[in-house]
């Protein structure tokens, strides 16, 4: 019987551990800027794509990739990464990801019946 074989990584992967990502998500922009400083500049641009792909995460995939440079997401994500560089920038540097379980609140439906 063959030995098995590793499975090559997908693109659905997260390049860091989820405990990692789930510091990012949960962590203010000071925490943030401190852990991305440690990541490699490579792993760091992969993880800006692999947040930005997903909708829930796209706001903290724009502040990933605020911290890369054009080449790295370009080399990683090819156009899509030129797109997400200019995103990054574009954005508002105040920009706050939501925490789970903050909900948007809507006054559409407030009126009162007299």
């Amino acid at each position: 019987m063959p030995a098995p074989q590793a499975r090559p990584p997908s693109t659905d992967d997260c390049p860091v551990s989820l405990d990692l990502l789930g510091t990012l998500y949960r962590g203010d922009a000071e925490v943030v800027e401190t852990i991305l400083a440690d990541i490699p500049s490579g792993t760091r641009a992969r993880l800006a794509a692999y947040l930005y792909g997903k909708s829930h995460l796209h706001a903290l995939g724009l502040r990933v990739a605020a911290a890369c440079t054009e080449t790295d997401l370009v080399r990683v994500a090819g156009t899509a990464g030129a797109v997400l560089f200019a995103q990054s920038r574009a954005a508002p540097r105040s920009m706050e990801v939501r925490t789970p379980g903050q909900r948007r609140i809507s006054l559409a439906g407030s009126r009162s019946v007299a």
